[in-house]
């Protein structure tokens, strides 16, 4: 690197040390979330052991988490003082924007009132259907025909196979707030390797069955207890 016109080093030998990672680096991304992590552990935060993108911090009497996609977060807690220091923490460090109270995030839409928070994928669906050319198509009533058997030799090959991927891959984003269509998906996604027309045609009928109900999502009730129950196949 060559210093900067207008710095005069005393010694030729010296040179400038980078304390800030540029865009564009493939150290970049690394860097910076190092940097991150680094500032909200000394705040008393921690890595969740499933996502490192996810911080968390509990006492006996409040819990805080923090979720960071590069350098977008959101920042969620029931200790409201707690939530206003690691702010003005982060904007004295980082210098951030306050966008206020979370209404969207990463094709997430999120309404409150009263009653409870609602989170749904609207906006994600009608993009999927613009893109794929289903908007005009006729809304199905299930996402799935149940007197079809999908098979890995069925129908001609596609021309471009990278559509198929692309579309399996979206649906599997909108499994967040729609979870019951993952049996589906994960059964279209068998089909990545070698793909076909049926396959695309089944892919596109879950997009006809979203159609039918796009604002349809996940209600988390305000008065809830919030006991969360699991079931799995004894197979």
């Amino acid at each position: 690197m060559s210093p900067p016109p207008g710095l005069f080093l005393d010694n030729p030998h010296q040179v400038c040390k980078l304390h800030k990672s540029l865009y564009g680096l493939k150290l970049a991304s690394r860097e910076w979330h190092t940097t991150l992590s680094s500032a909200l552990i000394s705040l008393g935060y921690s890595h969740s052991q499933a996502d490192q993108a996810l911080f968390t911090k509990s006492s006996a009497t409040s819990f805080t988490s923090l979720l960071v996609y590069v350098d977008d977060m959101v920042l969620a807690g029931d200790n409201y003082a707690e939530i206003q220091a690691v702010k003005h923490f982060l904007d004295q460090t980082f210098k951030i924007k306050d966008l206020g109270t979370l209404r969207f995030f990463l094709g997430l839409e999120i309404a409150r009132n009263p009653d409870g928070i609602h989170l749904n994928q609207r906006v994600y669906i009608l993009s999927l259907l613009e893109d794929s050319g289903s908007l005009a198509a006729k809304p199905a009533k299930v996402p799935f025909d149940p007197s079809l058997k999908l098979q890995l030799d069925q129908g001609t090959h596609l021309a471009d196979v990278l559509s198929y991927r692309r579309l399996v891959g979206r649906l599997l984003y909108l499994t967040i707030s729609r979870p019951y269509i993952a049996y589906v998906v994960q059964k279209l996604s068998l089909f990545m390797c070698k793909s076909m027309d049926v396959h695309y045609k089944a892919a596109l009928h879950v997009l006809h069955y979203l159609k039918s109900s796009p604002t349809q999502g996940l209600f988390f009730s305000s008065s809830s207890s919030l006991k969360l129950a699991g079931f799995s196949d004894s197979d």
